[in-house]
């Protein structure tokens, strides 16, 4: 069985952070799982498993301009290949990350808002519009404010998900022919009956005004 391929997009300027770690981490555990694993350094790239630190609630600009470069149209989707029927539909991808608040600035209730609503953009709009299967993202929940032993827990606790990462169940959003292309790729009517005695929505995106389905962005299986 050939080896896997694992690609780490990294985006913090300081070699001495908390991403750092989380990337030297990554690389470590998947390699000796046997791993061909790339780092992509992109203030490395600009100045001389996808890890950033979130500004303003998204991506930093860095990891933008990489998003705008690389998954352009016709080699990351096409008009036909999108979604479930995208071009990197047999590939994994996911968002490692760390935030400057903590979870609970990011809950329902939190003055932050949803988290799952705030990475619905880059996860359904960015992945898996590519056709990625979307594992559910690594969070590290405002690394700064904690002690040194609590962030050698997070570290600990990130090497022992990578060890099973491989083969973890991907996030759930509907496929592509869940939706009517003749009429404007709206959802089609038995989509809408089957999910009626949900308590919620299909999806973040796909709400169908009702509450949000709980989680759906953070945890696969929900």
């Amino acid at each position: 069985m050939a080896a896997k391929t694992v690609l780490i997009v990294y985006a913090h300027q300081s070699a001495g952070s908390f991403n750092a770690a989380i990337k030297d981490a990554a690389v470590d555990v998947l390699k000796k799982q046997g791993c061909n694993v790339l780092v992509s350094d992109l203030y490395e790239i600009f100045l001389a498993t996808i890890g950033f630190p979130m500004y303003w609630f998204s991506v930093p600009a860095i990891m933008k301009g990489w998003m705008d470069r690389v998954l352009t149209l016709g080699f990351a989707y096409t008009s036909e290949k999108r979604y479930s029927a995208g071009i990197f539909r047999e590939k994994k991808a996911m968002l490692s990350f760390t935030t400057g608040s903590h979870e609970t600035m990011f809950s329902s209730n939190g003055i932050n808002g949803d988290m799952n609503v705030t990475l619905w953009p880059v996860q359904n709009g960015v992945l898996n519009y590519c056709g990625f299967r979307v594992l559910a993202p690594q969070v590290f929940w405002a690394p700064t404010h904690l002690s040194a032993e609590a962030r050698d827990s997070l570290l600990k606790e990130w090497r022992t998900r990578l060890q099973g990462l491989l083969s973890e169940v991907p996030l759930s959003f509907p496929p592509v022919d869940s939706f009517d292309k003749v009429k404007g790729f709206q959802l089609k009517p038995e989509v809408h009956e089957k999910q009626a005695d949900s308590p919620f929505g299909l999806t973040v995106g796909h709400h169908l005004e009702k509450p949000l389905p709980p989680h759906s962005q953070m945890k696969a299986g929900v």
